[in-house]
């Protein structure tokens, strides 16, 4: 799962702390303070008074400790994603880019996992109740799947995810939606499949989506992800 330095921009969408600039209100910076995170932070839209939080959660490598950077493709990837469910919220959902403080998953240290684990508990504390969907990419949708039992989840993404045996079957008020390119050789499809053979077996509420010819990067059909996605997250969260 490796990605590679880009020069694309953040989107002005965003709200975050940055030199000179302060965010439009108490609750974004409660939400989007470095403060805590040893090097993981919180970016996004914030509203006024969300019923409703997501966290996206991208991508990285098997092993690194290289510290992330926000230009950083795998990061920079899920940019879309966020915006198009900023546009479709309608100002009701918080819509958060988490970065992680370093690339890898670096076996038993788990760093993604950690760093989400400290961005939820910061919405909870923030947002108490709140419901929260976990929208993941490779890396990101092992993350995804691992945390996706855990409390105030109420909807979980994982895009052509990284699967290994520690996922965890989410409650079955949870939805989840399994998206898989059938060209990727990054990560595994058909592990994409079993899982979600198993986990639809066990009684779980699982969408799985085969993306024809898709490869990782997931741009061949770039819009019916990111339309698919939103939707998905929107009907979970909005009841749309």
């Amino acid at each position: 799962m490796p990605d590679r330095p880009t020069s694309t921009p953040e989107p002005a969408l965003e709200s975050h702390p940055a030199p000179g600039h302060t965010p439009t209100t108490d609750l974004a910076t409660a939400l989007l303070s470095p403060e805590g995170g040893g090097g993981a932070e919180l970016r996004g839209h914030v509203p006024e008074a969300p019923v409703g939080v997501v966290l996206v959660l991208h991508g990285g490598a098997e092993r690194s400790h290289e510290p992330v950077r926000w230009r950083r493709l795998a990061v920079v990837r899920m940019l879309p994603f966020a915006t198009a469910l900023q546009h479709a919220a309608d100002g009701r959902l918080a819509v958060l880019r988490l970065k992680y403080r370093v690339r890898g998953w670096n076996g038993l240290e788990q760093d993604p996992v950690h760093d989400a684990r400290w961005a939820l508990e910061r919405i909870r504390r923030v947002l108490p109740g709140v419901p929260v969907a976990l929208v993941g990419h490779s890396m990101g949708g092992r993350v995804a799947l691992q945390l996706a039992a855990e409390p105030d989840v109420a909807a979980v993404a994982a895009l052509a995810p990284w699967v290994e045996d520690d996922a965890r079957q989410p409650r079955s008020d949870v939805p989840v939606l399994l998206m898989h390119g059938s060209g990727d050789r990054m990560t595994d499809p058909r592990r994409t499949a079993v899982i979600a053979r198993r986990w639809e077996e066990s009684g779980a509420d699982v969408t799985h989506l085969r993306v024809p010819g898709e490869k990782h990067a997931m741009l061949r059909h770039a819009s019916y992800w990111h339309r698919t996605v939103t939707d998905f997250v929107t009907g979970a969260l909005l009841g749309r």
